[in-house]
């Protein structure tokens, strides 16, 4: 059985939710980041970290990585240019989405006051803006990123959406919202959110 270490109110959400899409038996540890708990098992005290036996694994795209591939699904087999798309648009949402949420959250709490500058997040709430544009040409006319089969980047863009509402960043791009929408109403979102 898998142990999650990380509060759900971060990215530990995306592992919890890709627990409960995979049907996994699992058992979740709500450590906050940088405490004696989890720099145990991370030394830079970021979560999640997931204890698989006697391996602790960080990040939350790494651990998604590993469980989706260990466990044949929510991923295209490696070495296939299904992979290479998938990984690519993981990229894209990491890079393009993920990092924007991050360095606002960093200048509204997690830098030292000195350090923060709240004006810069009025361009990367426009930097995101058009990242949802992007979003929404990469997904055309399909129901997830990679045509019928839901996968890694799917519940990237969903926690993704659902980060940039409770952090006031507009969701202005209709098809990027309605995915969002449809993402977090998953039965397995669902569950993992009560966590």
């Amino acid at each position: 059985m898998y142990t999650v270490v990380g509060a759900t109110k971060s990215r530990t959400l995306r592992v919890l939710w890709l627990l409960e899409e995979l049907e996994l038996n699992y058992t979740h540890l709500p450590a906050a980041p940088r405490s004696d708990e989890v720099k145990e098992l991370n030394p830079l005290g970021k979560i999640p970290v997931l204890l698989d036996g006697d391996t602790a694994i960080s990040d939350s795209v790494a651990i998604m990585t590993y469980l989706a591939d260990k466990h044949g699904s929510f991923t295209f087999p490696a070495g296939t240019p299904e992979r290479a798309r998938q990984d690519a648009l993981t990229n894209f949402l990491i890079n393009e989405m993920d990092a924007l949420l991050w360095s606002a959250a960093k200048h509204t709490f997690a830098l030292p006051d000195a350090q923060r500058m709240p004006a810069i997040k009025d361009s990367l709430k426009w930097e995101f803006e058009q990242a949802q544009d992007h979003f929404s040409n990469f997904l055309g006319d399909q129901p997830f990123l990679m045509g019928n089969t839901p996968t890694i980047p799917d519940i990237l863009a969903g926690h993704l959406g659902g980060w940039a509402v409770n952090a006031r960043f507009p969701v202005t791009n209709l098809v990027f919202r309605e995915f969002v929408d449809m993402m977090r109403a998953r039965p397995a979102f669902r569950r993992a959110a009560r966590n």
